[in-house]
């Protein structure tokens, strides 16, 4: 450690501020650390408070639910006791939130939106160079065209149902004025409406629906291309128009080496430095951030188009500490105040030069894991402190809130007016939020099977109330409402047959796993005109705050063992395929086989429910210790078979990440709102200092 301004800084951390962050800044050293010291001694405080008034109102929660046990939940007289507690608190008068100088992408058009682990420079290319993305190949390379490739190279069939089901979709998003693009030889095509022609580069053609921009790749010397009556060789979609850079539960970041490796990816985004090496078919091959792209519009004048995706960064929640620097009193620093700190500094680079990002010129975070408006407030003020430190215009950091736990979920209005001048984002995040609903409820009773949650009336208020609030509150054509992840991303058939939900919900956004997602779902995009379903549904009732409150107990069950067993092998599978590689490895997020060998991207999120549920039915009785000790044995089993051709991976009999698994169950009820971080971060640290 060393000392700055009475902080004590991990050299690496101070190393790479003071030598690769700040010097494009502008900003001096010394000015910088006396500002990030007064932002501490300020804001670590508060924090803390803020964490002080969750646990005591989680133990009010506790202490009313418990008395209440088995009779019933009257939903009158849990609204009564929640406002009694300042848990719930009355609605802000109707208002208009007004965030300035927000990038299209986020304001007015609608498209998909990728998450990506910060930690991992090859993904984070791979996703900032997703905003376009060939139609052809993700169409071909997935199961959303039935069959598999015949082996020995180009299918031809296959590639002749991805050209009629690629050409179908131009006749419905950008439709000639007569006839079928299956039938288009070459010649300049009439559209049915000529606007939605906007462009050329050389031979190829560019189009434009609900905002979206197709361009028709002309290559008659291209294997696909020569086939082709028109020469047309691909079709270009642009796709992932947002991604999240996520410094949080997709990342196992718990000291100052993995904060600075974060942050320097960060700062290769942002500056345009990053870029990573691999090897791909027995060569090496190295990834830079895509060019803009660049076209002719139909008057003749020059029309750049952005070639990557606009990026946010999403910081950590307000709930743990960091390692990687120490405050006056020795304590460790709150970690998404330096977040907050760290990431608005780099992103100056964008800002305050080329705004290869931004071309709006702000800053984009979202912040995750807030409960309730009294915590969205705090970061209000926080992002105030640290634009001053930069001396950046006020409301330049923008932010997203995530609505993914209870008590911001039923104060939704307020939390947004909280940060009414600088919000960009809302979104629903199913898995996080049915573990905040566990871990607050957990004394009421035994909750249903986690498959069965989905289907709970709570979760339906839930995903409206998220839309109907935020246009209520004018996020329609300003910023964002999003919805969650497709967690199966080998599953894109399915993907196309039911993520067009999302748009047709109303939200702009949605989460996907990849760029080949991506491309795939930008289709719905297309289909459904996101800015006519948020007129068509801008004057709805909001959907009632007693449904969004009512809790998901299974009340009167009768378990079957046989029940109980699978839920708890399907439980601590989930547990522990995650923990293993998180323990073990440090992988954050990745592709997990589920219990039924389907891969599924899998986070703390994911884990989160699982831990908190078997915790569920551990407190009241619907199984054993031993119960979900057989369990964890059986599926310890499955798991490194599992897992058996990875080089890397240990098994799990006698490891740290057993232990840690089963602390997350048989601790879940003292777990601060039942988050997984905390355990997860001190046996992941035992691990790193175990070599």
């Amino acid at each position: 450690m060393v000392e700055r301004a009475g902080l004590q800084v991990a050299a690496e951390l101070a190393a790479f501020l003071e030598g690769d962050a700040l010097p494009s800044s502008g900003i001096a050293a010394d000015s910088f650390w006396e500002g990030t010291a007064a932002i501490f001694a300020r804001f670590a405080p508060e924090n803390r408070a803020l964490l002080a008034k969750r646990d005591a109102l989680q133990a009010q929660l506790d202490a009313w639910f418990a008395a209440r046990r088995g009779q019933g939940i009257d939903p009158a007289e849990q609204e009564a006791f929640l406002r009694s507690i300042g848990y719930l608190v009355d609605e802000p008068a109707p208002f208009t939130v007004d965030p300035a100088n927000v990038d299209p992408e986020i304001a007015t058009l609608a498209g998909p939106q990728l998450v990506v682990p910060i930690l991992n420079a090859r993904f984070l290319l791979n996703a900032a160079n997703a905003r376009w993305g060939s139609l052809y190949d993700a169409l071909y390379g997935t199961d959303a065209i039935p069959g598999d490739a015949a082996p020995g190279g180009y299918d031809a069939a296959r590639g002749a149902a991805v050209i009629e089901r690629a050409k179908a979709f131009l006749d419905d998003a950008v439709p000639l004025a007569n006839g079928s693009w299956r039938d288009w030889s070459g010649e300049a095509p009439l559209l049915a409406d000529p606007a939605q022609s906007v462009g050329r580069a050389g031979d190829n053609l560019l189009l434009r629906h609900h905002g979206l921009h197709i361009e028709l790749v002309i290559d008659r010397t291209h294997p696909i291309g020569r086939g082709d009556p028109a020469g047309l060789a691909d079709i270009l979609l642009e796709s992932a128009l947002t991604t999240i850079c996520d410094l949080e539960d997709s990342v196992a970041a718990v000291d100052a080496e993995d904060k600075v490796a974060a942050y320097a990816n960060w700062l290769g985004l942002m500056n345009g430095t990053l870029t990573a090496s691999f090897a791909k078919d027995g060569r090496s091959v190295t990834r830079t951030l895509a060019e803009d792209r660049r076209y002719t519009a139909r008057d003749g004048s020059a029309l750049v188009l952005p070639g990557r995706s606009l990026l946010f960064v999403r910081n950590v929640g307000h709930l743990m500490t960091t390692p990687a620097l120490r405050l006056l009193d020795g304590s460790e620093a709150p970690e998404g105040i330096l977040d907050a700190i760290v990431t608005s500094l780099i992103a100056c680079a964008d800002v305050n030069g080329a705004r290869a990002n931004s071309r709006a010129g702000s800053i984009y975070i979202v912040k995750p894991k807030q409960h309730g408006p009294d915590e969205v407030a705090f970061t209000d003020r926080l992002f105030d402190a640290v634009e001053d430190l930069l001396h950046l215009q006020r409301y330049t950091i923008k932010v997203g809130v995530m609505d993914e736990e209870r008590r911001t979920s039923a104060n939704l209005a307020a939390c947004i007016h909280a940060v009414r001048h600088r919000i960009v984002f809302i979104n629903t995040g199913f898995l996080d939020r049915t573990g905040d609903e566990l871990h607050s409820a957990m004394q009421a009773g035994p909750m249903i099977p986690k498959g069965e949650m989905k289907g709970a009336d709570w979760i339906a208020a839930y995903e409206d109330r998220n839309v109907q609030i935020g246009l209520a509150c004018g996020l329609g054509g300003r910023a964002q409402i999003g919805k969650g992840m497709w967690a199966a991303p080998d599953r894109m058939a399915d993907m196309l047959d039911q993520k067009i939900a999302h748009p047709r919900s109303g939200a702009s956004t949605a989460w996907v796993p990849s760029p080949t997602a991506a491309t795939l779902h930008a289709l719905h995009y297309h289909a459904v005109d996101v800015a006519q379903r948020q007129a068509d549904r801008a004057g709805e009732p909001v959907a009632s705050l007693g449904r969004l409150l009512t809790l998901p107990l299974a009340t009167g069950r009768n378990w079957d063992a046989a029940e109980v067993a699978r839920e708890l092998d399907n439980n601590a599978q989930g547990i522990l395929g995650y923990v293993v590689r998180w323990v073990d490895q440090g992988i954050g997020c990745s592709k997990v086989p589920d219990i039924h060998d389907v891969a599924l991207m899998e986070d703390r999120a994911t884990l989160r429910i699982s831990s908190q549920h078997i915790a569920n039915w551990l407190l009241h009785g619907v199984c054993t210790p031993a119960d979900v000790d057989a369990a964890f044995d059986r599926m310890a089993v499955k798991v490194d078979a599992q897992n058996a051709g990875d080089p890397a991976y240990r098994p799990l009999a006698g490891g740290l990440a057993l232990q840690a698994a089963r602390a997350l169950v048989f601790e879940g009820l003292t777990q601060p709102n039942g988050y997984t971080e905390p355990l997860l971060h001190a046996y992941r640290a035992r691990a790193k200092a175990a070599g």
